[in-house]
């Protein structure tokens, strides 16, 4: 009789293990991944009573959409660089500044001190995007707002106050770039964003000027192990150009562009070694880190030059990877 009992939880064990199995399976269903870069430049201004301002505001969206087009993940983030030039032409700002974004700088961002309902950027921007999760990108688009872009539906004005039609705009363009590339729905989605202004230079009698925040952008999904479901990696190269009379010479209406939607139009094929242009490049990064672990990613041979040492990635990318490297290690550790 003992042993007919002890079966009898033995066999109900496994039954209810399959049972989790398979239910686990039907909620890991295939999901696309995606990213969005929308730039501006609008609010850069000639030198006055203060001085020039080159202002480069970036958002930045990635979401993770199941076969249904229902967002099952979503993280935002906004870099805003600031670079001042004088009268003269001349870079006031120190060019090794590292600019964080929003959600890296939290509270020194200064938002909560004028916020009506209590929040920082950042916890009203994830407010935001808990709020889209089971969403299509149709309902997102559907969001009522005012003229000013603010939410005026009460449940998410009582959250969210800052201006959304941005994250509204982000989400649709990253779900029309989502792609399938191994990602699952109970993956956890991480984004990263990293801006330097090394490459701004002052203007000369001739040469313009140069303001230049230079971002990059990663997403990656991780499943339970920690491995590496999907990547995407792009980057940006904002420029606001001025005179030696401080004049800005750059069209601030005109749309900017990432490298990834530039293509073949950043012209960086007829000088690649092997024939590929960057966005070919950072898609080759991004297949070949997929799959492994974070730890593995950080023991990816570079080179003095920063450059891949491991051959068979040097095959297909010969752009400098480290910042690609770094951005898999922030969005790693930011995935939720």
């Amino acid at each position: 009789m003992k042993k007919i009992i002890a079966l009898l939880i033995s066999l109900t064990l496994v039954m209810t293990t399959l049972a989790a199995c398979s239910s686990n399976d039907k909620k890991a269903e295939t999901a696309k991944t995606g990213l969005a870069v929308i730039s501006s430049v609008a609010k850069s201004a000639i030198p006055g009573e203060k001085d020039g301002l080159a202002e480069v505001d970036s958002t930045v969206v990635a979401v993770l959409v199941d076969k249904a087009g229902k967002i099952v993940k979503c993280s935002i983030d906004v870099a805003q660089t600031k670079i001042n030039f004088s009268a003269e032409g001349k870079i006031l700002t120190d060019l090794a500044t590292e600019f964080k974004s929003k959600q890296d700088l939290k509270e020194e961002y200064g938002m909560l001190k004028n916020s009506g309902i209590g929040k920082e950027w950042y916890q009203q921007a994830d407010e935001f995007e808990k709020y889209v999760i089971g969403k299509t990108v149709a309902e997102v688009k559907g969001i009522a707002i005012d003229a000013e872009g603010k939410a005026t539906d009460a449940d998410l004005s009582a959250s969210v106050t800052v201006h959304i039609n941005e994250f509204i705009e982000g989400v649709e363009k990253a779900v029309a770039n989502a792609q399938d590339l191994g990602a699952k729905t109970t993956d956890k989605l991480g984004l990263s964003v990293s801006t330097t202004i090394a490459k701004s230079a002052d203007a000369t009698a001739e040469k313009a000027g140069v303001a230049q925040a230079y971002s990059f952008y990663t997403a990656v999904t991780t499943d339970a192990k920690g491995k590496i479901t999907s990547s995407l990696v792009d980057a940006s190269q904002s420029n606001v150009n001025f005179d030696t009379t401080g004049a800005i010479t750059t069209d601030l209406t005109a749309a900017l562009q990432t490298k990834q939607e530039l293509k073949e139009g950043y012209n960086m094929k007829g000088s690649s070694s092997i024939g590929k242009e960057w966005y070919e490049q950072a898609n080759a990064f991004s297949k070949y880190v997929t799959g492994k672990t974070v730890a593995e990613v950080d023991k990816i041979a570079i080179t003095a030059d920063g450059l891949a040492g491991d051959a068979d990635l040097a095959a297909s990318v010969t752009v400098h990877i480290g910042d690609f490297i770094a951005g898999v290690d922030k969005a790693v550790a930011n995935a939720q």
